[in-house]
């Protein structure tokens, strides 16, 4: 089984990949280290499963699943991460992610890549006890219908928050320029004036 991990913890990413090739049934043709290497390592190695991590400095790996899954919708993606967010599975639900575990749930990687590789769709324990309760949950607001992506909604998280553009900056590893700049490009696309009504309009409809 070919598989392609993406990780910007790249002693996490080599770990992982000792720990697959150990078993003797997983070839791990490459490691990325951010969501925009998904896309080029998928067309060169054409691996079983992609496995990548979620929260990265730069693209994260729901949008690089969903921008992968636009181009190849019969890749097989298998999200690895440390956040058990209601948010997250119900994207990677949305866009057709076949699995999602938690790194803490290493021991079932292996099992899980498998039934990835072989179309079936997997969640962790803690994640397949939430979803009931998800999938009942009335539709939400659908920012990337408006062009939002996940580094920006992440940003508009820390608006909420109340935190400033200098204190942005630090926490997403970003200029203050650029933070400017997403916050002026998701006010165009969401149609708000200003900082206070994007932060009303995320506690709304997260």
């Amino acid at each position: 089984m070919k598989v392609v991990i993406i990780d910007d913890d790249r002693l996490a990413a080599d770990a992982l990949k000792s720990i697959l090739e150990a078993s003797g049934e997983v070839e791990v043709c490459a490691t990325g280290e951010d969501g925009a290497d998904a896309l080029p390592l998928y067309e060169r190695y054409l691996p079983d499963v992609l496995l990548t991590d979620i929260r990265m400095k730069n693209i994260g790996g729901l949008e690089a699943s969903e921008r992968l899954l636009r181009a190849y919708p019969d890749a097989k993606i298998l999200l690895l991460t440390t956040f058990n967010d209601d948010e997250y599975i119900v994207k990677a639900l949305k866009f057709g992610v076949k699995g999602y575990m938690l790194k803490q749930d290493y021991q079932n990687i292996l099992p899980a890549l498998k039934a990835v590789s072989l179309g079936q769709t997997v969640f962790g324990t803690q994640i397949t006890e939430k979803l009931p309760h998800l999938l009942q949950r009335r539709e939400t607001f659908d920012y990337a219908a408006r062009g939002v992506t996940e580094k920006e909604l992440d940003l508009v998280a820390l608006v909420a928050e109340g935190l400033s553009n200098r204190e942005i900056a630090e926490r997403l590893f970003l200029g203050e320029g650029t933070v400017r700049n997403y916050l002026s490009g998701v006010l165009e696309k969401l149609n708000l004036r200003d900082r206070t009504q994007l932060a009303v309009f995320y506690l709304k409809y997260r």
